[in-house]
């Protein structure tokens, strides 16, 4: 089942039993994968649906940050549950160890030694962790990894 089959289903059942919250939430991903689509005029797959989400989750993020900064915690309350529904549907969290042995294996196989080669490791990288890492961090690993 796809993701975007999944949404679908789950905002069904959410509106059988009356989970507002949820399906608030739910309407609120597959407004933002439409627009995503027709914008480019393209389908999305699993793949650039958890781009999707994750740009989601940074942007309530962000939003959390800025109310707590204002002394706005309803509001702030508000974007962290709707952190967690957006957060069912990415897969779970790599740990640094689990993102170091995948960016080890990418510089195995671009052979990548030095900084000027970090463009091509992060365009093998990138499909690889979506969704599973937060691209920032993964960034400054390679950075790391690649001054020695």
């Amino acid at each position: 089942m796809t993701l975007k089959q999944q949404l679908t289903d789950d905002m069904k059942a959410a509106m059988k039993s009356g989970d507002k919250d949820s399906l608030g939430v739910i309407r609120l991903i597959n407004a933002a994968i439409k627009q995503k689509e027709v914008d480019e005029r393209v389908e999305l797959d699993d793949a650039a649906v958890l781009a999707v989400l994750d740009k989601m989750v940074k942007q309530r993020k962000d939003s959390v940050t800025q109310y707590e900064a204002a002394a706005r915690e309803d509001l702030a309350a508000i974007e962290r549950a709707e952190i967690v529904v957006i957060e069912r549907y990415l897969p779970t969290k790599l740990d640094e160890a689990a993102i170091l042995a995948a960016i080890d294996a990418a510089i195995a196989q671009t052979g990548a030694s030095g900084a000027a080669d970090m463009g091509k490791l992060m365009g093998v990288l990138k499909p690889q962790l979506a969704g599973q890492a937060d691209m920032g961090q993964v960034s400054a690993l390679v950075k790391r990894r690649l001054a020695g």
